[in-house]
């Protein structure tokens, strides 16, 4: 007991009790503030009740002895906090030098677990100088450091702890026991990947690479029907570590190209979100699981909807197996049939000057711009983002669609350019002075459409449709939204907070699409179709055509948001619409037939009004 105190307790002016409280926060002791963090108590005025204090950011400073008494919690001179403010300068030279040791003595204070949260609070500001950018920085390193280290687990979702492990574990058992305790596929695959990089530890020990091996085996049959791209990924990551360590499966385990065979109609979406090195191996298993004679119109099939790095491995491998000529075929094929995706048109204008050189052309612009309106036109959250930045960006891309195509083909070309939702009044100038540039004839071009690029003419139905969704995203999703927010704002730290950023974009996209909604609405023309002009092909006209082949088809022609291709009802901006817009009877028409995925010649027959 520090003597003054004692000398009180012997002289009766306080009791025992009293005298070991206040001992607690005598000359040299330490403690917890609320607000200003761990205090260490550098000396005290016993008979005016004053206590002055050293904290990291405060010095001296003077506080009342019984509110430091009541109101702060006693901490230990080994915990962490306190040795913050004896020896900072330490623990900063191991945030540089020795993480692993840094952790040590955190979790150590900590009972061996603390929260993310917990570990911020700790360290940022203090321990690792710098701004919020510096401290996710330095984070982000040493979490590798960490996993690498086998001594400390590090989870994988930030409300999940941080555990410092048994310190007579061994290196082999805590790669066992990260994999057996992965609570998710994505957790178990990292398991996986550290077990791949110290693969020698395993040399005595078969069985239990055996035992993982079965267990990864079991959990993907599991998988393939209600996950197949997880099952895939998982035994993608399985033959990675068979591969590494020269291990033969047995004959009856499951391989990708038992998934690939038995899920065939899922594939596209299961290989969306995977990384390129396992993409690979599932691609390398095609002839596997689809014969020779049937992997390469397989793995076509795959080609058109897939994400961005499928569609590069798809195009590795059917290179690299000589297969060029039926991939370039099957391009063709697609760009006149306007049925390739984002990611494919993608890959194909950064490929046009090499692979793909002999395909590009101003089709494949077509195509751009088609799927640009499609995704403008839809509801719900944009895809083609990246398509339009590609068009922005790129600044030889526009030049390079039209280099090819002639008079007519330009012209449309840009009259679509000109109305795309898609971009901004703005980035139309931008794009059409790239056009105007290689062809100057074209100029008159933007000051001709320029009053009626906005304007779009639509059903009364559909605008109060749009009126209604409009009031849904104000009145209900909206503030529902801000709900969202505040309700994950009190989750914790916000820079790995998944519940904070899913909410954040959910924001951004109700914003854009109110804001979307509104411009539209400010620009569209109601109609009733009433008394349609029926000399040509008009906005509220019923088009009897007939195709070279002697078959009948039949289109309604209707508003911007009035499309149902079910009843051949398309909107007079798509790209049926504007192929058939001012046509007369009697006139040929290229027209694209929905039902068959196809382009045909068409004479128009008879022009009819859907409302005389």
């Amino acid at each position: 007991m520090h003597s003054d105190v004692a000398s009180l307790v012997e002289a009766g002016k306080i009791s025992q009790e009293v005298g070991e409280k206040l001992d607690g926060v005598s000359p040299g002791s330490y403690i917890l503030h609320r607000s200003w963090g761990a205090g260490k108590v550098v000396s005290w005025d016993l008979s005016s009740g004053k206590i002055f204090l050293d904290f990291i950011d405060k010095q001296n400073q003077e506080m009342g002895l019984k509110f430091v008494m009541g109101k702060t919690e006693r901490l230990s001179p080994d915990d962490f906090r306190s040795q913050k403010l004896e020896n900072l300068a330490e623990l900063q030279a191991l945030a540089k030098d020795d993480v692993v040791e840094l952790f040590r003595c955190l979790l150590k204070s900590n009972d061996g677990v603390m929260t993310l949260h917990q570990v911020d609070s700790q360290l940022s500001g203090s321990v690792v100088q710098g701004d919020k950018t510096v401290y996710k920085k330095w984070w982000e390193s040493t979490k590798k450091k960490l996993r690498e280290s086998k001594v400390i687990i590090v989870p994988s979702k930030r409300n999940d702890p941080i555990v410092l492990r048994d310190e007579n574990v061994t290196p082999l058992n805590a790669l066992l026991s990260d994999f057996n305790e992965a609570a998710d596929i994505k957790t178990k695959i990292k398991a996986v990947e550290a077990i791949q990089k110290d693969l020698p530890l395993f040399e005595n020990e078969v069985d239990k690479l055996n035992d993982i091996l079965s267990h990864l085996d079991e959990e993907s049959r599991q998988l393939v029907k209600i996950r197949p791209e997880q099952a895939l990924d998982l035994l993608a990551c399985r033959d990675d570590l068979v591969s590494i360590g020269q291990i033969d499966l047995s004959d009856n385990a499951l391989r990708i190209s038992d998934v690939l065979v038995s899920e065939e109609a899922k594939v596209v979406n299961s290989l969306s979100g995977l990384n390129s090195s396992r993409l690979r191996r599932i691609f390398e298993s095609f002839p596997a699981a689809f014969g020779e004679d049937k992997w390469v119109s397989e793995i076509l099939s795959v080609f058109n909807e897939a994400g961005a790095r499928a569609v590069a491995e798809i195009a590795k491998k059917l290179i690299a197996d000589k297969q060029e000529k039926a991939f370039l075929k099957h391009l063709q094929v697609s760009i006149s049939k306007r049925n390739l995706g984002v990611d494919a048109v993608i890959w194909i204008c950064r490929e046009r000057k090499r692979v793909a050189e002999s395909v590009f052309g101003i089709e494949v612009g077509a195509t751009a711009i088609a799927l640009l309106e499609r995704d403008a036109l839809e509801d719900g959250p944009r895809t083609t983002g990246r398509l339009t930045s590609l068009m922005n960006e790129d600044k030889e891309l526009i030049p390079d669609f039209i280099a090819s195509g002639d008079k007519n083909e330009i012209r449309n070309f840009c009259n679509r350019l000109l109305s795309c939702p898609a971009f901004t009044d703005l980035e139309r100038k931008s794009l059409m002075a790239r056009v105007i540039k290689i062809k100057p004839e074209l100029g008159e071009m933007v000051t001709s459409n320029k009053k009626q690029d906005n304007t779009v003419i639509s059903s009364f139905d559909s605008i109060d449709r749009r009126k209604a969704d409009l009031k849904e995203i104000v009145n209900v999703k909206i503030p529902q939204n801000i709900k969202e927010i505040s309700i994950a704002r009190s989750y914790g730290d916000l820079r790995e907070n998944f519940e904070y950023k899913a909410a954040k974009q959910m924001q951004s996209v109700l914003a854009n699409r109110r804001a979307q909604i509104q411009q539209e609405l400010n620009n569209v023309q109601g109609t009733d179709f009433k008394g349609a002009e029926t000399s040509s092909v008009n906005i509220g006209t019923k088009v009897t055509l007939k195709t070279d082949a002697g078959d009948t088809v039949v289109y309604t022609i209707l508003g911007a948001w009035d499309s149902n291709p079910d009843k051949s009802e398309v909107s007079y901006l798509s790209v049926v619409g504007k192929s058939l817009m001012g046509r007369k009877v009697g006139d040929k028409a290229e027209v694209m037939d929905f039902l068959k995925d196809e382009k045909f010649n068409m004479t128009v027959e008879s022009i009819e009004a859907i409302n005389p």
